[in-house]
């Protein structure tokens, strides 16, 4: 089974008040210009870090995602230098998809075309709402009119997969508010959108403010009628709900998202990037951006923690999280039990709540399921 690659580049323009992500404000040309020659070094070195099991795995790649921060900041040349070192050091699908995130009026035509042209072919960014007024509240540096003239230069330069993502219960934001941000979204046609509830991370500038009462605390009825709406609208579109938080047309699922919830081999490179060797080992870099070049110039690793993770365990819950759901099959034969005369107890428990389902041999959330997704997962940790 071919392998993921995760590239992260943390740099922004600025922070938006609710990421959590690793991410560093953009100050100099110099400062990322070093960190994309530690990021190159690290792919160079690749072998020397990652046991001889996940090198065997790895060998094949069908998938290369470049996530962040903003990664559309590199400059074409930078692109061009981190792909080439992943050709060097894996053996790349030519039917590879390869994923960029971008903020919008971060892009020019000729960045993009730059960007297809050394093979990037999906991109995904980040319109969040198409409120003028939430985005600025949020640290967004972009405008409603930006996310459309990008998704237009997308086109233009002959992207033909692109997603964007949206954000439902933001502080003070009504059903009506969200609804019309699913229509705006509708209208510009995207292969692939993903839709989230706002989560409030602790040490985040929106944390802060709602402690304090500058925004107001986002109210979770509203959240629930909100995907219920949202599935209701994107569904009528024509794109089909194949994750919890994932839509897309036919065959512009996100391949590489997918092999997160299916616990595939996946190496990431870069300051806070997370590999797994696709059995039991989870390997995370260091954080902060400065200290990961430092580690990367002394000694080739920015690794600083290994674990070997209950593999069964995250199978169910990452599994459930896709509409599909779990082949239990498939399970048993990965990990050698019965998944449901393991969980007997948990599953009836879940199934007198109408919270899953199991049919034949598949296991799966109910509509319900998806809205109480959590409760579901918790019975599996």
């Amino acid at each position: 089974m071919s392998s993921g690659v995760y590239l992260h580049v943390p740099f922004c323009r600025s922070r938006c008040s609710y990421c959590d992500f690793a991410t560093d404000v953009y100050k100099s040309a110099e400062i990322v210009e070093s960190y994309v020659a530690a990021l190159v070094k690290e792919i160079e070195n690749f072998n020397n870090l990652i046991p001889s099991r996940a090198q065997t795995i790895s060998t094949h790649v069908d998938t290369i995602y470049f996530g962040g921060g903003t990664p559309s900041l590199l400059s074409a040349e930078q692109l061009e230098n981190i792909l080439a070192a992943i050709y060097r050091k894996f053996s790349v699908a030519e039917t590879s998809e390869i994923t960029m995130e971008m903020n919008p009026a971060t892009v020019t035509l000729e960045t993009l075309r730059a960007y297809r042209k050394f093979g990037v072919n999906r991109a995904s960014f980040g319109a969040q709402t198409f409120d003028d007024a939430e985005l600025k509240r949020l640290g967004r540096r972009h405008t409603a009119s930006d996310v459309r003239e990008t998704i237009e230069l997308l086109r233009q330069a002959e992207f033909t997969n692109v997603s964007f993502d949206l954000i439902a219960g933001l502080p003070g934001q009504t059903i009506k508010d969200w609804e019309r941000n699913l229509d705006e979204a509708l209208k510009l046609k995207p292969e692939h959108l993903s839709l989230y509830l706002l989560e409030i991370h602790e040490a985040t500038p929106l944390a802060e403010q709602i402690r304090s009462g500058r925004q107001p605390l986002p109210d979770e009825d509203s959240a629930a009628e909100m995907y219920e709406i949202m599935l209701e609208k994107v569904s009528a579109s024509g794109y089909r709900q194949y994750e919890i938080s994932n839509f897309a047309r036919l065959g512009y699922e996100s391949r590489h998202n997918s092999k997160y919830w299916t616990l595939d081999a996946v190496f990431g490179f870069g300051c806070s990037a997370h590999s797994f060797d696709g059995a039991a080992i989870r390997y995370s870099n260091e954080r902060d951006t400065a200290r990961y070049v430092s580690l990367i110039e002394a000694d080739d690793s920015g690794i600083v923690n290994r674990e070997t993770i209950d593999a069964a365990s995250e199978f169910i819950f990452l599994g459930l999280r896709l509409t599909e759901g779990i082949d239990l099959k498939k399970y048993e034969r990965r990990f050698g039990v019965n998944l449901i005369q393991k969980y007997a107890e948990e599953l009836q428990h879940l199934d007198e709540l109408n919270l899953i389902e199991v049919t034949g041999n598949n296991l799966k959330l109910t509509d319900r399921g998806f809205l109480f997704s959590n409760e579901v997962f918790a019975a599996f940790v």
